[in-house]
């Protein structure tokens, strides 16, 4: 199955989204949003672990870990298994397509990239990067109202996705195409052509019009997806960071801060030079910076996405040293105990995905040859 699958790896805010729709357009790939299929495998203790579970955690990788040893191929046969589920998942799913490949685009791979290495070294890898100061103010635009300051208390992605994507660049374990966000901007096409040659299907010049030939992705909460406005790729936002940057007080010091942290061996492997790094904040005029923003604020429509983040960067903000912080606390705690055992947790799955004690549906007979 590892021969027919692609991993878009980037970081949130990358413009994976675009290049995900540019790419499943194709006659041969096909793709659905962030599948998450691997990452709670990588989380179960042997190569990493979960801070909190339903069950006691420590003493499950404890014991899986013990079990794995004790395996006749050890590692290997836990890697066979883990390649089997998924195998068996990506494979049935790419059954209902007429399709031979499938794309699987979760930004969170990032931060499992030896684990996925491991279980698919024969895959297809596209990495994608962009400017680290543009990836920032999209994620504190898209997700904390612009709020830098928010964004940097409640996860700090640059840290933790910078270094775990450059290092896969810099080893070089398994073949992979990288690609600039920039670049898929302003020159697509001879991008995709690398990319297609790196998979080994033919370059469909028109993918590059995804917005004519796909329906539109549908976004959750907090998934904002400035992609739907276009039908093909826009420039419109490549140095947007240095002008959102510039339009309020304290930005430019924050987004210093986290940007020129990176280590310059991480920002170089990413496609950017670190002595460059914030040489559009000179070019933007600030005062029209900032009466463009004002501007747009007032011209800002009310959709259900915009009031759903507004509230929440609101109701979140300090939110464990308020009253209400507190009352959820408790709130959380009661319920925790009253679901807690006698197989109420997954009664009350079944309610919510089935109907009032609804049944779950038949399972087909088994498929041995699925995914091979």
């Amino acid at each position: 199955m590892q021969d027919k699958l692609i991993f878009l790896i980037g970081p949130p805010r990358s413009g994976s989204t675009l290049l995900m729709r540019m790419v499943s357009t194709h006659s041969q790939i096909y793709s659905r949003p962030e599948p998450h299929l691997m990452t709670p495998l990588a989380h179960m203790g042997v190569y990493d672990n979960v801070d909190k579970a339903p069950y006691d955690q420590l003493q499950s990788a404890q014991s899986i870990a013990e079990f794995i040893r004790d395996l006749p191929g050890g590692e290997a046969d836990y890697l066979d298994a883990v390649r089997a589920f998924s195998d068996v998942m990506y494979g049935r799913m790419l059954k209902t397509q007429e399709k031979p490949y499938f794309l699987d685009k979760t930004p969170a791979y990032s931060l499992i990239l030896p684990f996925l290495v491991k279980v698919f070294p024969k895959a297809k890898y596209i990495v994608l990067t962009r400017h680290p100061c543009s990836v920032w103010d999209s994620y504190a635009e898209s997700f904390f109202d612009g709020d830098y300051a928010a964004a940097k208390d409640f996860n700090p992605i640059l840290p933790r996705y910078v270094p775990a994507i450059a290092r896969f660049l810099r080893e070089n374990a398994v073949e992979h195409v990288h690609v600039r966000y920039e670049d898929i901007v302003s020159d697509p096409e001879p991008q995709l052509q690398r990319i297609y040659a790196h998979i080994g299907v033919p370059h469909e010049p028109e993918t590059v019009n995804y917005g004519r030939q796909k329906p539109k992705v549908e976004g959750g909460l907090g998934d904002p997806l400035g992609v739907n406005k276009h039908s093909r790729p826009v420039t419109s936002s490549m140095e947007k960071w240095a002008q959102n940057a510039a339009a309020e007080p304290g930005r430019v010091e924050i987004l210093r801060e986290i940007c020129g942290g990176l280590h310059p061996d991480d920002v170089r492997a990413w496609g950017y030079d670190p002595a460059t790094l914030f040489e559009p904040l000179d070019r933007v005029d600030v005062p029209k910076a900032q009466q463009k923003a004002l501007e747009a604020k007032k011209k800002e429509k009310w959709d259900r996405y915009r009031v759903q983040r507004r509230a929440l960067v609101v109701l979140r903000r300090d939110i464990h040293n308020k009253a209400l912080g507190k009352l959820l606390t408790k709130v959380r705690f009661f319920c925790d105990v009253l679901l807690r055992g006698g197989g109420e947790s997954f009664n009350l799955y079944k309610d919510l995905q089935y109907g009032e004690r609804g049944a779950l549906p038949k399972a087909r007979q088994p498929e041995p040859d699925d995914g091979e």
